[in-house]
């Protein structure tokens, strides 16, 4: 994540961003990524780090970051490491682990750690995969706050719709509890691919994001909420899915922040997904219309810590 590309974002959509979104992949280690930290933080934007336990990018279970080997303690000496240098830092930070971890397309997902069995780890009647997520997540934030890097705001980032959708996989089994998390957010799509063009109608943000909203305040009712991802691909239709779901945003009160997905990618079948805000100038359009809205805000508001203070 760049500054110049930060500014043509907020040049395209006429207003500042408050945070900037990046992924730590830890394909060459856990390490701090302390460029883009301060590159993000001196174009005016918080970082939001998301810690991606991945040594590759395929398909399927990571055969080096595994859940369980995070339980173990395997990757302390990293992970302690990445936390002091956090500290040091000392400006305001934002990071999450293992994003929308009730899919199945990560390899520190649920579905890959174990799933619905209940006797390879943990608590008997518990689920293993949601259990190792939970408790990973735990150990980690655990480290974090012994080495003292209390400068970091943690999020829960779950998918709104469980893959697969068993009983096993739903959201609260994964919860690392409120003494732990801060945030809880959600990624919420429409179409994705053009062979998605039939499912408009059920891939409402409305639909999603209350399917999601009507789990998660079951388990987490004081959490304040983010739409951490939101869009949905280039079509005729765009504009008024945009229009729709930021009037819902705009009428949901506890919804805190959101966060568009502004990429665009090529399918296996050689289709394109154009998600960007600037997809078509009517896109673009509607986009702007509705950021401008006083609802959403351009600077941070913290609610700090006794001592703390944001540099």
């Amino acid at each position: 994540m760049s500054c110049g590309r930060i500014r043509k974002f907020e040049e395209l959509a006429g207003k500042k961003i408050v945070w900037a979104f990046f992924s730590n992949n830890w394909i060459n280690g856990i390490k701090f990524p302390g460029k883009a930290v301060k590159e993000i933080r001196g174009c005016g934007a918080i970082p939001f780090i998301r810690l991606m336990a991945r040594s590759s990018f395929a398909y399927g279970p990571d055969p080096v970051y595994t859940l369980q080997g995070i339980i173990e303690g395997k990757f302390d000496r990293q992970l302690r490491a990445w936390a002091k240098e956090a500290k040091e830092y000392g400006g305001p930070l934002l990071a999450e682990f293992g994003v929308e971890m009730n899919g199945d397309w990560f390899p520190w997902s649920g579905y890959w750690n174990g799933a619905g069995e209940s006797e390879g780890y943990g608590e008997p009647d518990f689920p293993d995969g949601p259990e190792r997520f939970r408790d990973a997540y735990r150990h980690i934030i655990d480290i974090f706050r012994q080495e003292g890097a209390e400068n970091i705001t943690w999020f829960f980032h779950v998918n709104w719709d469980s893959v697969p959708d068993e009983e096993w996989n739903r959201i609260d089994n994964y919860y690392p509890g409120d003494e732990y998390i801060d945030w809880v957010g959600v990624s919420v799509y429409g179409p994705l691919e053009p062979s998605m063009r039939d499912m408009w109608n059920e891939l409402s943000f409305r639909r999603g994001f209350m399917r999601f909203y009507n789990q998660v305040k079951k388990f987490a009712p004081s959490k304040p909420i983010a739409v951490e991802e939101f869009g949905v691909i280039e079509d005729p239709r765009k504009p008024s899915w945009i229009r729709s779901a930021f009037e819902f945003i705009k009428q949901f009160h506890e919804i805190k922040a959101i966060s568009w997905w502004q990429e665009r990618w090529e399918n296996e079948d050689g289709s394109f997904s154009d998600l960007r805000i600037n997809s078509s100038q009517a896109s673009l359009r509607e986009y702007r219309t509705q950021v401008k809205s006083p609802l959403f805000k351009t600077t941070p508001l913290f609610n700090l810590l006794p001592g703390y203070r944001p540099r």
